[in-house]
């Protein structure tokens, strides 16, 4: 795989017990050094045309004053360094070099990684929260559209938590398809079933919020049992995974029980359903806040798409998950 990596990330400080750390990234690299095939990329700083795509530019007037300002606690989760508009941008601009270097034809072996910070997909058009200041993910797939043969794109979300910010931003949007599986009841609080978009963006919006608890079996059935029919029938032309693994089984935050093995097997399923419907497929970082368990299912992403072949579940999902999934089918007609 090709990584995208940009120095500036590691400079967005947010304290010694902040989960949402810069040795989150050292992680990762320290283990994909140990692996073959790894390439990386610095992208761009993303610009003031991409971001204002997404985002309000009073807003983004005010996250970039409010660094420059030196910084501090924009709310109880978020914080900020003078370094940190950079590195949002950098973070942001990183996405956005997956999603084109997707588009342009990249095999399956040099599928684009992002692992920019900080996160994105709890940032909102005109709010900065969850630790995210720019919705990465957002600000890539509307750049996405941009580029001559990219009508639709799809962003499946597999971050434990929401991705309020990006259900938000393309919630009454056509042209942008966000499915998120995560855990019901954690913060923000937010993606039920019964939210399947609006207006131009009816059916372009779907939640699976599992109960905790849910490992391998729950996830993969949730991406065979209604991910898939869902991008099937909406063609996309760039599937963006906002790859959080804060639902691995050793996470610190999460009570749900995804393995590495589990990532793989997911990755696995991303990778035949973007072949199965001819889309270019594209990866950027989401959450993780175990060191060991999110370094090492960012390289399970990438022996995967390697050729690797990651161990499936032994057991079926459970009798609650089972029911979630039947009313997501149901709001969805599928």
């Amino acid at each position: 795989m090709r990584f995208g990596y940009r120095e500036a990330c590691l400079r967005h400080e947010t304290g010694a017990r902040h989960p949402e750390s810069p040795d989150r990234l050292r992680a990762i690299r320290r283990r994909l050094s140990r692996l073959h095939g790894v390439e990386y990329e610095e992208g761009s700083l993303a610009g003031r045309e991409a971001l204002e795509r997404v985002h309000d530019p009073d807003y983004l007037d005010e996250v970039e004053q409010f660094c420059a300002d030196g910084g501090g606690t924009w709310d109880a989760d978020t914080v900020a360094v003078g370094a940190t508009w950079e590195a949002a941008r950098a973070s942001a601009g990183l996405a956005c070099w997956a999603a084109n270097a997707a588009c342009e034809g990249a095999d399956g072996h040099e599928t684009p990684f992002s692992i920019g910070r900080p996160p994105g997909h709890h940032a909102e058009p005109d709010e900065a929260m969850g630790f995210c200041f720019l919705g990465n993910a957002g600000v890539a797939a509307a750049d996405a559209l941009q580029r001559d043969g990219v009508d639709r794109v799809a962003i499946f979300d597999w971050d434990v938590h929401h991705g309020n910010g990006t259900q938000k931003m393309f919630y009454e949007r056509s042209d942008v398809f966000y499915a998120s599986i995560h855990e019901s009841g954690l913060y923000p609080g937010t993606g039920f079933v019964d939210e399947p978009g609006r207006g131009d963006g009816e059916r372009t919006n779907l939640n699976v919020p599992f109960r905790g608890g849910c490992g391998d079996p729950e996830y993969l059935a949730a991406i065979d049992d209604t991910l898939r029919p869902a991008l099937e029938r909406y063609d996309p032309d760039l599937v963006v995974v906002s790859a959080g693994f804060d639902a691995h089984e050793h996470d610190p935050i999460s009570r749900m029980r995804v393995s590495t093995e589990g990532y793989g097997a997911m990755t696995r399923r991303l990778s035949n359903i973007a072949d199965d419907t001819d889309a270019a497929l594209a990866f950027v970082l989401e959450g993780g806040y175990s060191l060991d368990a999110l370094a090492d299912s960012v390289a399970m992403v990438h022996e995967t798409m390697h050729g690797r072949d990651p161990v499936e579940p032994g057991s079926e999902p459970g009798e609650r998950a089972r029911e979630t999934l039947a009313e997501v089918r149901d709001e969805h007609d599928l």
